[in-house]
């Protein structure tokens, strides 16, 4: 009886406790866990929202195809383009191009002549103007042609059977004032270097107003205005290599003014323009 009642009182105390405590589960029990989900509900549509949508992978895919279609269009041309040069141009077309090219070189000295007055203008108006870092730029200029001259002058004949580029067949051709011109890899690798050249000194010339706190003018410029640096009278018409010349000078001188280089990179006095960038200016296609 007593055991019982002893066991009576112990079920009755044990109730009264988890009415009293319910169970053990704390007060805030409910709200923690609507806070967690609230925050995964919010982590999903994060990441829901990183991922790309459908238009976006569309446009990403097409994209990446186009891409691959240029690649393989451009190791098509170049292959097409490897297999003329193993070709060898007839004597009396290479005595066509070594023509050409006496000319050339004639015409190109006499122009070098003349550019000397014309510099001489140019290097009084600097200082007058009080512009010295740009007078400074110039001489710096001035400097390497008259190297590249002398290198020219000290030539002697010229043993032209011995130069790839008079035996080569054309192997590309480029749209310039409303023609087509053909050349081959010789040639395409100059005009390149020219707009690389003209990249790195038209940077040069735009640091060099900007240091003089002078208007942004790139066509001012002497290194604009000659556009021969780097060209010896070969391979390529003079025009053609000024022209791609101030197309990198143009560019490299409001990257160099601005700062901000948006169409190259130039570190310690050595610029180069970006590849796109390039291949937007000057873009070659293989003869078939």
């Amino acid at each position: 009886m007593t055991v019982n009642v002893l066991n009576s009182m112990v079920v009755a105390v044990g109730v009264g406790a988890v009415a009293l405590f319910g169970l053990g589960v704390p007060t805030n029990a409910q709200p923690q866990q609507d806070q967690v989900r609230q925050e995964d509900q919010k982590d999903a549509k994060q990441q829901e929202a990183k991922k790309p949508s459908q238009q976006e992978k569309a446009k990403q895919k097409q994209a990446e195809k186009k891409q691959g279609q240029n690649q393989r269009q451009q190791q098509q041309q170049e292959r097409v383009a490897q297999q003329r040069q193993r070709q060898r141009l007839a004597p009396q077309d290479q005595q066509v191009l070594i023509r050409q090219q006496e000319q050339r070189l004639a015409q190109y000295r006499e122009h070098l002549d003349q550019q000397q007055r014309l510099l001489q203008q140019q290097s009084a108006q600097l200082q007058q103007q009080n512009r010295r870092a740009q007078y400074g730029f110039q001489q710096e200029y001035l400097a390497r042609l008259r190297q590249q001259q002398l290198r020219i002058q000290s030539q002697g004949r010229y043993d032209y059977g011995r130069d790839p580029y008079f035996y080569t067949p054309p192997s590309y051709r480029y749209f310039r004032g409303g023609r087509y011109y053909e050349t081959n890899q010789y040639g395409v690798d100059l005009l390149r270097q020219a707009v690389n050249y003209g990249y790195e000194e038209g940077t040069r010339a735009g640091l060099a107003d900007r240091q003089d706190r002078w208007d942004s003018n790139y066509e001012s410029s002497y290194a604009y205005q000659d556009a021969n640096y780097g060209y010896s009278g070969f391979y390529v018409d003079r025009d053609d290599y000024n022209n791609y010349f101030r197309e990198g000078f143009r560019r490299g001188y409001e990257d160099g003014y601005s700062g901000r280089y948006r169409y190259g990179r130039y570190t310690n006095g050595k610029g180069s323009i970006l590849g796109a960038v390039l291949g937007a200016i000057l873009t070659f296609e293989a003869i078939r």
